[in-house]
């Protein structure tokens, strides 16, 4: 019993050694890394302190040790809301919609333009295409509501032009309309960036297979089935399990710009909800108590969507 006790704490102070050998010698590298970690402690670890506000009635004029502890009342509150559920069913809708838009037009966009043989025509389409992801929510917005405007509207003026409508439709004041609108534009803006990560996965296909598919008589679109799109698998299994943890943390930024009144009832997201029923109406509580319900339902997708795909498909992140 005695040798196999030594034994151990000789493997110990043996792993101890190598360790503090292997941090030596890589001491530059952990010494150029200390930045980020000491980034992400402040802006994503350290901040989760303020989520004790959830469980408090806050008052910004007393300490943290003079405030009134209320336990689960602020997240009581939240769900019997009926405000929270029609916000809920909008946050949903917009964000299967993107997801579904989000990841087949990129998708569907790289495969072509890796067919594309002209490579200034590929190096232009990709350029422009990937430009409005640097364009402002705020001009994208404007540019929008430029588009679909009732007044000399471009969409308006080309459905007159066909014949498909006789007057003119006011689109961002129809509420059925929003959900559509919003994705429509979340896609035009960040398509061709997306696009740039799996036209990178595709260059990483060996053109080898390419070369024997066309041997054995595949034409273009069986090399695209058999050969491209599983070659990318594993990219759009991780992009999409990455989407669906942030299923429900969405943003506001699109829906406050291109929502108005008329539309309320469809444009109100989670993070909009926060904003106004939390701070703007100095309800400090509970606005975070709905921040911790987004962290937290995030946190359980991302792990339920990667468990379903790693024993689906033998793809995860972790």
């Amino acid at each position: 019993m005695k040798a196999v006790t030594t034994s151990v704490q000789q493997q110990t102070r043996k792993r101890e050694r190598n360790f503090w050998k292997t941090a030596m010698r890589n001491k530059y590298l952990y010494m150029m890394s200390l930045p980020f970690i000491i980034w992400v402690f402040v802006f994503s670890y350290y901040p989760l302190w303020g989520w004790t506000m959830a469980f408090q009635k806050f008052k910004p004029a007393k300490s943290f040790w003079e405030q009134d502890w209320v336990g689960f009342d602020q997240f009581k509150m939240l769900f019997q809301d009926d405000t929270f559920y029609l916000v809920m069913r909008n946050t949903l809708a917009m964000s299967f919609m993107g997801i579904i838009a989000g990841f087949a037009v990129p998708i569907i966009f790289a495969v072509l333009l890796n067919e594309v043989r002209s490579m200034a025509f590929k190096r232009f389409a990709q350029t422009v295409s990937y430009l409005p992801h640097f364009v402002s929510w705020v001009v994208v917005a404007g540019i929008v509501s430029k588009m679909l405007s009732a007044d000399h509207g471009t969409v308006n003026e080309i459905l007159m032009w066909l014949g498909i409508i006789d007057t003119p439709i006011q689109f961002l004041a129809k509420p059925h309309y929003f959900w559509g609108i919003v994705t429509i534009s979340d896609v035009w803006k960040e398509m061709g960036w997306n696009t740039i990560i799996y036209l990178a996965a595709i260059a990483g296909i060996s053109q080898e297979m390419y070369e024997a598919a066309k041997v054995d008589g595949a034409n273009r679109i069986r090399q695209i089935w058999h050969i491209t799109l599983p070659g990318i698998r594993s990219t759009i299994v991780i992009l999409l399990i990455m989407s669906i943890g942030h299923l429900i943390q969405i943003g506001f930024e699109k829906q406050f710009l291109l929502g108005n009144n008329l539309v309320r009832d469809y444009s109100q997201v989670l993070d909009l909800y926060a904003l106004e029923y939390g701070l703007q109406m100095s309800r400090y509580s509970f606005g975070t108590a709905v921040n911790i319900f987004n962290s937290v339902v995030s946190i359980i997708l991302l792990f339920m969507a990667n468990g379903l795909f790693k024993k689906i498909t033998k793809e995860s992140i972790m």
